[in-house]
């Protein structure tokens, strides 16, 4: 899980987690819904936090709508999630930025999760740093 501003900066990292977690319940674990973590924040996120809106207390929460089985998109939604997409990309150069070190892109074959995260850690200092 990243979080980044709008100057595409890292602010946090979670640490590495083996197997598969879902977005929206490895964010239930690290912030705890019991206290106001983003009271001051706006939030974009994508599908994968589609609790969020009743769980947590946000100045606003920007999330996609939903395509259904049966019911397709409006138009003005399909507008409103491309314009949503178009900030988010953001988050997604970032990570972009991280990648650019060959450690994060190559297969690093080590199973010490904790070095992982150290490289993370250090390819995120350095994105950082080259961004300003």
């Amino acid at each position: 899980m990243i979080i980044c501003d709008k100057k595409k900066r890292i602010g946090y990292i979670s640490e590495s987690c083996i197997g598969k977690k879902h977005d929206y319940a490895f964010l239930k674990e690290k912030f705890s819904i019991n206290k106001k973590w983003f009271i001051n924040f706006t939030l974009l996120v994508d599908l994968g936090y589609l609790g969020i809106k009743k769980d947590y207390i946000c100045k606003q929460i920007e999330i996609p709508h939903k395509k259904s089985k049966n019911v397709p998109l409006t138009t003005i939604q399909k507008e409103e999630n491309k314009r949503l997409s178009s900030k988010r990309v953001i988050v997604e150069q970032s990570i972009g930025g991280i990648k650019r070190y060959r450690i994060l892109s190559d297969r690093l074959r080590t199973h010490r999760i904790d070095l992982y995260d150290k490289i993370l850690g250090v390819c995120t200092g350095l994105w950082n740093f080259y961004i300003g």
